[in-house]
């Protein structure tokens, strides 16, 4: 069980990012039970040497329906990522409940890319290593990914597709039985100051919902992340949200129906 927050003690609450201060959940019934601290994207991660430049460009999800990279793409072994990510190509909005009609639309389209992807990962390093030897030219990964990759010198890029980037969220929530309120809204302070959400950005590629943490992290660093505007990014973030069972359901049956023909 968890109690309630007063955000106004929290010294770094004027600083978090107004988008996600009322993220899905954080508020019941008028009353605060969530802080947002950090947040991670899912998105293409595309080797910029080996696409067609306009990609760099247009940031659309479109890449992965590309047939000119047939046998070429890892992708996701993840029900909900590809229905997600197909219902946006497809223009769709209620990605978290699609009806019938638009859930067929999906499956054709997954049909196609299915016969575009070289294998659907389950371990990101795996992915990663077929990235680095050029095997995969794209895949669907985090900004870890793109963190490690860099790291070994290798032209890649993480997208901030304009259809909508995918994100999960972590934050903070009290105990009921919590026996030192103050030590605890300390502890949150600490963690989403501005100090340590630059070390996160820089050593993960994760985004801190601290806007004033972006200010402690080179321009280039934060260009070559992604971040040279997190006002932005934050703006375009779709953050995940908890399905229904029975919508649940519905997306994995379409999933493992298309996984089937293969």
């Amino acid at each position: 069980m968890t109690c309630s927050f007063d955000a106004d003690r929290l010294k770094v609450w004027p600083d978090i990012a107004p988008e996600i201060k009322d993220i899905a959940g954080a508020i019941h019934n008028g009353k605060r039970y969530f802080i947002p601290a950090e947040f991670g994207h899912t998105s293409v991660l595309f080797r910029t040497d080996l696409v067609d430049p306009k990609y760099v460009e247009e940031n659309t999800l479109e890449i992965v329906f590309d047939e000119r990279y047939a046998g070429r793409i890892a992708w996701t072994d993840d029900s909900g990522a590809n229905v997600r990510v197909a219902a946006l190509v497809l223009g769709y909005e209620n990605i978290w409940n699609l009806n019938d009609d638009q859930l067929e639309e999906v499956r054709k389209l997954l049909t196609k890319q299915r016969q575009l992807v070289r294998y659907y990962w389950t371990d990101p390093t795996e992915m990663e290593q077929s990235m680095a030897s050029g095997e995969v030219v794209m895949a669907w990964g985090y900004n870890q990914s793109l963190v490690s990759l860099k790291r070994q010198g290798l032209p890649v890029a993480f997208m901030t597709p304009k259809e909508g980037l995918f994100a999960w969220g972590s934050g903070f929530i009290m105990h009921r039985d919590v026996k030192d309120e103050q030590a605890a809204y300390d502890y949150i302070d600490a963690w989403i100051a501005p100090e340590s959400g630059a070390w996160l950005i820089d050593n993960y590629g994760y985004a801190s919902s601290n806007l004033k943490a972006y200010g402690l992290v080179a321009p280039e660093r934060l260009d070559e992340l992604g971040f040279s505007n997190p006002e932005e990014v934050i703006r375009k973030t779709i953050f995940f949200r908890a399905l229904e069972p029975e919508v649940d359901a519905r997306y994995e049956a379409v999933y493992m129906e298309v996984r089937a023909e293969g």
